[in-house]
Order: structure tokens, then C-alpha cells, then sequence
């Protein structure tokens, strides 16, 4: 776990007032622990992620929003289809073929 004067010492150029915001906007939900917020790498990894997106894009706070919860949607749907795969893969070869026959090919230029 690391400290939010640590975050903010990691992304040169973040201001503290920016970080506050998007913890308050709950765009990152560090751990609160008595006075201070405390955040895992998870936590970091997604301050990075927004850090990146507003530098390189120019993304405003309504934008971003909308920005995070579509790309929270698309790990939730690549979690589910790892599960799925897994699943499938401890069926018996005849329900895994079964399945992979079931499956629509693929269009050229997939």
C-alpha cells in the first residue's frame, strides 16, 4: 500500500487538488485509514490510467466518466470470458468440440 503524498510523487505533475477530486468523484477508491487514504497498486495503476488518459486526450470529468465505466465494463467482460474458458475447459473433448462447433466463424479481417 502507498501513501497519497507517494501517488502524487510517482506521477510528476499531478496536483494534489486533482487526486482529491477523482477520490472524491470515486474514480479511484483508495482505503481510508483514520485521517489519511491509503491506496493499493491496484488504486495506483488506475490514477496512472486516468493521469494518462487526461494528459494524452484532454478528457474532461463528465468524459471521463463515462471513459471509466465503459473501459470497467470491458475488464468485467474479459474476467467473465476467462471464467467462461476456463469452464469450458474442464468439460469433457466432446462438449469442448461441441461448443467449438457451435461458435460462428470468423470473418475475414478479424
Amino acid at each position: 500500500m502507498i501513501g497519497f503524498d507517494d501517488v502524487l510523487l510517482r506521477l510528476r505533475g499531478l496536483e494534489r487538488r486533482e487526486l482529491v477530486r477523482w477520490v472524491e468523484n470515486r474514480w479511484v477508491l483508495p482505503e481510508q485509514q483514520g485521517e489519511v487514504w491509503v491506496f493499493h497498486e491496484v488504486d495506483v495503476a488506475r490514477v496512472e490510467l486516468i493521469f494518462d488518459i487526461r494528459r494524452d486526450f484532454a478528457i474532461d470529468d463528465e468524459a471521463m466518466g463515462l471513459v471509466l465505466g465503459l473501459l470497467d465494463q470491458v475488464y468485467q467482460l474479459r474476467r467473465q470470458m476467462h471464467r467462461l474458458c476456463d469452464a469450458i475447459a474442464t468439460q469433457p473433448s466432446e462438449v469442448q468440440d461441441a461448443i467449438r462447433r457451435a461458435l460462428p466463424r470468423k470473418a475475414s479481417g478479424e
